[in-house]
């Protein structure tokens, strides 16, 4: 029984031995093989779908709360007191530089000006008959004078006169719409009675509010949409016409001015407006969506540098439709990154383009 045991013993002694000898053996013919295939993996490159990084200014958009008022507008006052005569337009209508919209009583002036001009006819033929004889000796150089001064003064009181008679017609001093009345014929009227109001409405002028943050990036002509409230209401186009020179320090917003283009006389003065603006703010790479990937760290893509990938880190600036733009110094524009096979890519990674997977 014993010898049996230490047998058995021997063997289990001799057996584990052998197996320690035969695999010391083998060891040296694994080293090789290993070798080998890691040779063959570095020579063989992963069939991956790249594409080009592009590089692109990040679009901003701005909207904001417009407020319109005509390109010109003003408000008509008389400039004497006097009586109406007539009224020759109503609310609604167009008027055209110069015309008249209220007539005031003119007969006075009428007569003052047919005096003034017998005046300075009366003026003219004295002066001009003092120059006739002046050659004989029978006026001298002071009356003369005296002669021509009066042709000078009557030529003024006719002026002030004509003056007086055109403060008696209220007339448009540009082309535009005709406001809302509320004088009538025989009604008395001073320089403090507002007449009706005059708008050029065939351009809007738009001013709204822009944060300050974005102070420089706004030029003038730039292209804005300008749209109403309501609903279904089609974009009008206008460019930015004049940029304030400073920023409200309790609003912290600087005032800018558009001009709305109103040729079909479908937008009014007064009207406020949905107002959008398009910026371009710096530029940064852009990659394809599928591009980016997740870690632990933060998100970042497969670049492409001399055949063999990298893991670049990126920050995402802005996300477009089927496109990232990000910021990152490491991804110079024509730089590859890997669209498709991300998931089998690790730092070092030979690889080679192929049109999909």
């Amino acid at each position: 029984m014993n010898s049996v045991i230490l047998m058995a013993s021997s063997f289990r002694r001799g057996g584990l031995l052998g197996m320690a000898f035969m695999m010391l053996g083998t060891l040296p013919g694994c080293d090789s093989r290993d070798q080998a295939v890691g040779k063959n993996k570095k020579d063989w490159a992963q069939p991956v779908v790249m594409e080009s990084v592009d590089w692109k200014p990040r679009q901003v958009r701005i909207e904001a709360v417009g407020t319109s008022r005509a390109a010109r507008s003003v408000t008509l006052f008389p400039e004497v007191t006097g009586e109406v005569v007539e009224v020759t337009l109503k609310a609604g209508d167009r008027v055209k530089a110069g015309q008249t919209i209220v007539q005031l009583d003119d007969r006075d002036q009428r007569l003052a000006v047919e005096l003034a001009r017998v005046e300075l006819r009366d003026a003219e033929r004295r002066y001009g008959r003092y120059q006739r004889t002046r050659e004989s000796g029978s006026v001298t150089e002071s009356a003369l004078d005296d002669a021509r001064s009066a042709v000078e003064r009557a030529r003024i009181n006719l002026n002030r006169a004509e003056v007086a008679l055109d403060y008696r017609s209220i007339d448009a001093p540009f082309d535009g719409h005709i406001g809302i009345t509320d004088i009538d014929p025989g009604a008395q009227v001073d320089p403090s009675t507002e007449i009706t109001t005059i708008d050029d409405r065939s351009n809007l002028l738009v001013s709204f509010q822009v944060p300050e943050l974005f102070l420089g990036q706004i030029t003038e002509g730039q292209a804005i949409a300008v749209s109403t409230w309501a609903s279904g209401s089609p974009q009008h186009q206008g460019e930015v016409l004049e940029i304030d020179s400073r920023v409200n320090p309790q609003t912290r917003t600087f005032t800018v001015r558009a001009q709305v283009d109103n040729a079909e006389d479908r937008l009014r003065p007064g009207m406020s407006f949905r107002i959008t603006l398009d910026l371009a703010a710096g530029r940064y790479p852009v990659v394809p969506e599928v591009a980016l990937q997740w870690g632990n760290d933060g998100a970042y893509v497969w670049a492409v540098d001399g055949g063999t990938v990298s893991r670049v880190p990126v920050t995402v600036v802005q996300r477009l439709q089927g496109r990232i733009l990000v910021e990152s110094d490491a991804l110079p524009e024509g730089m590859s990154v890997v669209t498709e096979g991300t998931q089998r890519m690790r730092e070092g990674l030979p690889v080679a383009s192929i049109a999909g997977l």
